[in-house]
């Protein structure tokens, strides 16, 4: 077998992550030798490859459903947005400078056609087959003279395209067929159906709608893929905590996690090792009477340390964090997070505002770098092994309080730049348990909760809804013969 498969979107959070994480969880199933492919990612969800490449996490998520490390050909570009207007632009897992949204659509991201199309190649040269992922909707007329990462790459990899849509927000007729009228006879070609994704009820109800959608189309519908919650794991946006597991507390008490919501809030994943402890109730709060009742307060990764440093203070929510910590009360900063308390902010690089205070509550001094640190760290901490992965600008000077991962620790409070730290199972119990001591909760951690494994669980539900749900033999011609020939031009196409 050799092929691909490009699953595109009638808008952004339609599903094509977990389905296309899902098809390569049932095509590995299968004994394929498949690869994930999104060619262009806008998220501030990333990941740091072995060979210290950074890319978005939805992609390494799609590699682990693939069995297969993740490396920078799977996401040649990642867009990390700094602001309303411009993005920080990773090329092949590393920076390569800012630009603006007019800048990037203006004529860089058509130069970066040769190089999303050489690592596909690579890709598709290597493995039996790549399922590609889009990005919001192909049909974005304004800006489809210069995509790359919709019907662009369908276009010049011939790639046949599946178009899923999100029925439980409603419109999902109008959204295939307004889709497909929207695109020019050559893209169309290649659009070789639908899949309705997050269907509540009875299939059987919706079946004259598929059937009138085909009469319209010429196109027919892979699969009805049920509703099903907690499988939006690793998404590239949208702010949310995925409890893998609902579960009553070991102990006597639940222990409440509040996460504040800073702007251009980064790897708020990492709270999901959290959430998938049997008893802890994660939340994210913007206010700073919702950390009263909190047992411990994250302070998350952000792509703008001096703008959320900024957002806390004008919230109160500062003044609040160095009140709890000063009371011995848990608090855990991650990367930005760290950053912020600290004594201490220099940065010319990503806000160059300069010289600026932060909380105070760490004796760290943090110093931004041009070059940013992209690793993959191994360590020890409470007595228990851990791993993590680092994505900053920020260099800290450490100068007290006890050692902790790279960072320190003075009472309660805790400051690391590792992501992904509280995968680490016994390190995340032990974590834990010096929590709940200090909030006088009699809460105990579950002794068999695996974060991989409930992972592992997660991939293989996605595999399950695709081999269940979807037509797999039609979607195996697919992949192996690409778009049937013949479709009908649905007019009135795309503008001249």
């Amino acid at each position: 077998m050799s092929g691909g498969l490009l699953v595109a979107g009638t808008t952004s959070d339609a599903g094509k992550s977990v389905v296309t994480a899902g098809i390569c969880r049932w095509l590995v199933r299968q004994g394929v030798k498949v690869a994930p492919f999104k060619a262009q990612n806008m998220s501030l969800n990333s990941f740091v490859t072995k060979e210290g490449a950074e890319i978005g996490r939805a992609q390494a998520m799609q590699a682990q459903a693939c069995r297969v490390e993740p490396t920078a050909l799977m996401n040649p570009v990642l867009l990390k947005p700094g602001g309303e207007q411009s993005s920080q632009v990773v090329l092949l897992g590393k920076p390569v400078g800012e630009l603006s949204a007019r800048g990037y659509h203006g004529g860089r991201q058509q130069k970066l056609l040769g190089t999303v199309l050489d690592c596909l190649a690579e890709l598709r040269g290597t493995y039996d087959a790549v399922i590609c992922e889009g990005a919001g909707s192909p049909a974005e007329i304004n800006l489809r003279r210069t995509d790359i990462v919709n019907m662009g790459i369908a276009r010049n990899a011939g790639l046949p395209v599946l178009v899923v849509g999100d029925i439980d927000r409603g419109g999902v007729f109008a959204s295939f067929f307004g889709t497909v009228a929207l695109l020019s006879p050559e893209d169309q070609a290649l659009v070789a159906g639908f899949l309705v994704n997050k269907f509540r009820g009875d299939v059987s109800l919706l079946e004259p709608g598929l059937d009138m959608l085909h009469g319209l189309t010429g196109r027919s519908t892979y699969g009805v893929l049920p509703f099903r919650h907690g499988l939006g794991i690793d998404e590239e946006d949208g702010m949310g905590v995925r409890n893998t597991r609902a579960s009553a507390p070991v102990g006597e008490d639940v222990l409440r996690v509040a996460v504040c919501a800073v702007p251009l809030m980064s790897n708020f994943t990492d709270t999901d090792a959290l959430a998938a402890e049997p008893g802890v109730v994660v939340r994210f709060v913007d206010r700073a009477e919702e950390l009263a009742d909190a047992d411990l307060v994250v302070i998350p990764g952000t792509r703008g340390t001096v703008r959320a440093l900024e957002w806390l203070r004008e919230r109160g929510l500062a003044e609040a964090l160095v009140r709890r910590a000063a009371e011995g009360r848990p608090v855990l900063g991650i990367c930005g997070g760290f950053q912020i308390l600290g004594e201490h902010i220099e940065d010319e690089v990503e806000s160059r505002v300069g010289a600026v205070d932060g909380l105070g509550v760490l004796p760290v001094r943090v110093r931004f770098a041009r070059e940013k640190t992209l690793t993959r760290p191994v360590g020890e901490a409470l007595g228990e092994r851990v791993e993590g992965y680092e994505i900053h600008h920020g260099v800290a000077q450490v100068a007290g309080g006890d050692a902790f991962l790279d960072g320190c620790r003075v009472g309660q409070t805790w400051g690391t730049h590792w992501h992904g730290s509280l995968e680490s199972d016994g390190f995340r119990r032990a974590f834990l348990r010096e929590v709940a001591a200090a909030a006088g909760r009699r809460f105990v951690p579950a002794p068999d909760t695996s974060f991989a494994a409930l992972r592992e669980e997660q991939l293989d539900r996605l595999g399950d809804l695709i081999e269940q749900h979807a037509d797999t033999d039609a979607l195996w011609r697919l992949i192996e013969s690409g778009a049937p020939q013949g479709l009908p031009f649905i007019p009135p196409g795309a503008p001249a």
